[in-house]
């Protein structure tokens, strides 16, 4: 199929998604409060900054960032297993459509909204006294790091899914997102851990990410040769995880 197909049919697929916003908007307003809720209690009722240098909202919100683009799959896994057990997708794959469609629609919707969540996530910030130092340049980059993990996860995200088969088998998967995320330096340093600890939560994709945006916003907890490994880890996940949720997507029902 030529290209303006291909495009075509994932636009197609992107609207069907986005229409679901507007038929679910509680679902897509608690996406956006939650990480909102979790950046105020642990900036003013739980964080401590321990072996944090400077003000630890400084160092806290480019973590929180990071955090946020972790959690929040179990939406986009849950439609992509609704969709599996109703039906949904056994209809597409019998119509004349671009294999994988579906699934970059479905993405491509996730990544819209993910984009305003983060950009909500940096007003927040903004506004409890947060500030990005770096430049306008630095910042964007850093942005684009974050976004960068997100569609990486995502595609981890959708690949489970597609092998879990049903939501009750996601809620499992899922409860294994949250040690990953909070076995990061989103909240400490790793100094202030035991040195086990330490050395794994250094060696977390996550951790790498959050202390390349610190740097390159400017902010406490910034080490500037960990950029590239905020683009490598990534990368990394994609190349394993785009392929395998494409052809299992591709042997449904085989």
């Amino acid at each position: 199929m030529s290209a303006a197909y291909v495009v075509s049919d994932c636009w197609t697929m992107t609207r069907r998604e986005l229409a679901h916003w507007a038929r679910q908007p509680v679902q897509v307003l608690v996406g956006l409060v939650f990480p909102v809720m979790m950046l105020l209690m642990f900036g003013y009722l739980v964080g401590g900054g321990r072996s944090v240098e400077g003000d630890y909202v400084d160092f806290l919100v480019p973590g929180m960032l990071t955090l946020t683009m972790v959690f929040g799959l179990e939406g986009t896994m849950t439609a992509v297993t609704q969709d599996l057990n109703k039906g949904v997708i056994d209809r597409f794959r019998s119509m004349p459509m671009t294999d994988g469609a579906v699934l970059v629609g479905r993405s491509a919707a996730d990544m819209l909204q993910s984009t305003v969540g983060l950009l909500v996530m940096v007003g927040v910030g903004y506004a409890i006294g947060w500030r990005a130092n770096g430049g306008l340049g630095s910042t964007l980059g850093a942005l684009g790091l974050l976004l960068l993990l997100r569609f990486a996860m995502l595609w981890i995200g959708i690949f489970l899914a597609l092998v879990a088969g049903r939501a009750e088998l996601v809620q499992a998967v899922q409860i294994l997102v949250w040690p990953i995320g909070f076995l990061s330096n989103a909240f400490a340093s790793p100094d202030s851990m035991p040195g086990w600890l330490g050395t794994f939560v250094e060696w977390n994709p996550m951790s790498a990410t959050a202390t390349a945006v610190r740097e390159l916003f400017g902010n406490p907890g910034g080490e500037p040769g960990q950029v590239w490994a905020a683009v490598v880890w990534p990368v990394v996940l994609l190349v394993l995880f785009f392929p395998l949720a494409v052809r299992r997507f591709g042997r449904l029902g085989k």
